[in-house]
This record gives structure tokens, sequence and C-alpha cells, in this order.
């Protein structure tokens, strides 16, 4: 098995975070991104060879890609990175590999999906935290109720944010929320809904938020009603039905500025008292039900481990061509085989 890929945005706090444990793993990533001075910096002292090239150098990536069988891309905002780098990977045949949670990004990868089998080429967005855990949840209970015709996916995450996340969430803040029905999205008002979901201890309120599950899971599912939900204080929730106010060019860029002053991300401690609760749901046309709950480590350690599994699948060669996501390529199991992640069917 190689243990070369390449690894874009690699400065950015969660792809420092995954390169740290790729090396762990026996892993020797080539880190690339925009500075080179900040590139160097992560690189020399772990021992990895190193790049810097902007995106939209289309020689530069093509000939960084020519060298390994895969990317990890971790440039956010993936809504405004993804393309250059699928289509550098489609004229290569290189696999994506990305760690988004956007779902914008996975109804454009759909779409690319016959040209990705013809070139032999594994597109598999969301490898990390987003989706990973709640795409195998989905499946799993998919697989408890076969004839499933509605789906409820839930989360709920302690231990905080990174600024790229935050970054993330202010570029796309101007989005309209989102359901699918009937097989189709449907564009709904921000925190459209709420629902007091049982994590395990205790009802806790969430709202509707247009999570990358909403295509994953039907891709994964065929389940043809989604809604997915994320837990938020009130304030929170005000403050996400309020987003619209910054969709202007100059609210985000306002809304950009404030998010940068947030510290790079949670600190070694916080991540290791971080944790995550999922919860899923669903029904039938006969009114059957099934549900389940799962647990997981922080998010940001959650992605870096799920990520490099992927990874190391991919370079042991277990690739399936075409748009994928992380349940239909490696099973409703896949999660678990992630250190601290446990799963429990709730009835």
């Amino acid at each position: 098995m190689s243990d070369t890929f390449l690894l874009y945005g690699a400065t950015g706090y969660t792809a420092s975070l995954i390169t740290r444990t790729a090396v762990a793993r026996g892993l020797r990533p080539l880190l690339a991104g925009r500075n080179p001075a900040k590139v160097k910096a992560l690189a020399d002292p772990l021992g990895l060879e190193w790049q810097a090239f902007p995106l939209d150098d289309a020689a530069a990536l093509d000939q960084a890609l020519r060298a390994v069988p895969l990317v990890l891309h971790c440039a956010g905002p993936y809504s405004q990175t993804y393309k250059p780098m699928v289509d550098a990977c489609l004229r290569t045949a290189t696999h994506y590999l990305d760690i988004t949670g956007e779902l914008i990004e996975h109804i454009a990868l759909v779409e690319r999906d016959a040209a990705a089998r013809a070139a032999g080429v594994m597109l598999l967005p969301s490898v990390g935290f987003d989706v990973v855990p709640s795409d195998c949840l989905a499946l799993h209970l998919k697989r408890r109720l076969p004839t499933a015709t509605h789906l409820k996916l839930a989360f709920q995450s302690v231990g905080g944010w990174s600024r790229g996340t935050l970054i993330s969430a202010a570029d796309t803040a101007d989005r309209p929320g989102m359901v699918r029905r009937d097989g189709e999205l449907v564009r709904v008002r921000a925190a459209w809904k709420t629902l007091d979901v049982d994590f395990g201890a205790g009802p806790v309120r969430c709202v509707t938020i247009p999570w990358g599950d909403l295509a994953t899971a039907y891709c994964s599912t065929g389940i043809p009603n989604i809604e997915t939900y994320m837990a938020l204080p009130g304030p929170g929730r005000l403050g996400l039905k309020m987003a619209g106010l910054f969709g202007s060019p100059l609210g985000k860029r306002v809304l950009s500025k404030l998010v940068r002053l947030f510290p790079t991300g949670p600190g070694e401690a916080q991540r290791a008292a971080g944790y995550s609760l999922l919860w899923g749901e669903v029904t039938d046309g006969a009114g059957r039900r099934a549900a389940a709950r799962m647990r997981t480590p922080h998010a940001y350690s959650v992605t870096a481990l799920a990520a490099l599994a992927a990874v190391e699948r991919v370079l042991a060669g277990d690739v399936h061509p075409g748009y994928q996501t992380p349940a239909r390529a490696y099973g409703p199991d896949f999660a678990l085989t992630i250190p601290g992640v446990t799963r429990a069917d709730a009835f």
C-alpha cells in the first residue's frame, strides 16, 4: 500500500490535525497550500515534502496530482474551492476526497458522477465528521427498516468549532434552509422547524439546517423524505433565523471579518473533553419505526480519524469510481471502525 497522498489546504486547523495524525499512522502526505511559509513551517518539522501553489494554477495542480493516487482536499470554503480541484482530478485520474459538509458541493458532484466513472475516479466528499457518522447511521436505520420512507437525523456537538468551520458557515449565511420531500430538495426558511430530540439524556431542542446528509443520506439509502437537525440553544436558533440579514455581499464580508477574530480552534484538552451525539429515526407508510443513537469523540478528532481511514482504504485499492458517499462506499459500520465511536438502537 502506498503511504503518499496530496493534502491540499494543509495549514488549516483541521488539516494540520489530520497531518499530524497521518504521520503518527505511518502515512507521508505531500502537503500543499497557497502560502509557502505556512506550508513549510508545518512540513519541515515532520520531515514531509511540500509544495505551494494556488488552485487557479492548473499546471502546478495537475503536476502535483499526477504524483499521487488521491487528494484529500481541506481548503474551504468548499463552495469556492471544490470545482478547480475536482476538475483537475478528472483530468489526471486522481481520486478526490474532502471534509466538507456543504450541501451545494454534493449536488454538483452528483452531476459529475458519469464523468468520474468514465475517468475511473472516485469522488468521495465529506469523509470527516461531516458526514461519516450520520451517513452510516442513516444506512444502518435503512438496514433495520428497508421499507422506510422518512428519515430524520440530528446531532449535538460539545467542545467548540474551528475558525475555518465558522468561515464556511459565514460564506453560506445567505442560503435558505433545505429539506428533501419525495426525492426532491425543497427550500424552506432558515431554522424552519424545531424538534425535541433525546440523544440519551432527555429532550434537547434542535432546529433544521441544510446539512450534507440531505444529499448523502438520500444517495446512501434512497429514502425520499429527509430532515436534518442540529441542537442549538435559543440564541443560536434566533441567530440562524437572522442569518439572512448577512446575505448581502457587504453583510457577508462583515460576518467573515468578525469570524476571523475567533481562535483557530479547540485546543488538545478541549478536544479530549469534547464529544458529539447523533440520533436518527426512520418511519414507513405502515407506521413502523426504528431509531438509533451514536456517540463519537470530538468532531475534529473524528474528522482526522475518519478521513485517514478513508484515505487508507483508497490507498489499499478499495475504490468505487463515480460519486460516492462514505456509507455507500464502505458500509453502514464504517463509522464504528473509528476509535471511540459507539452506536445503540433506541427502538
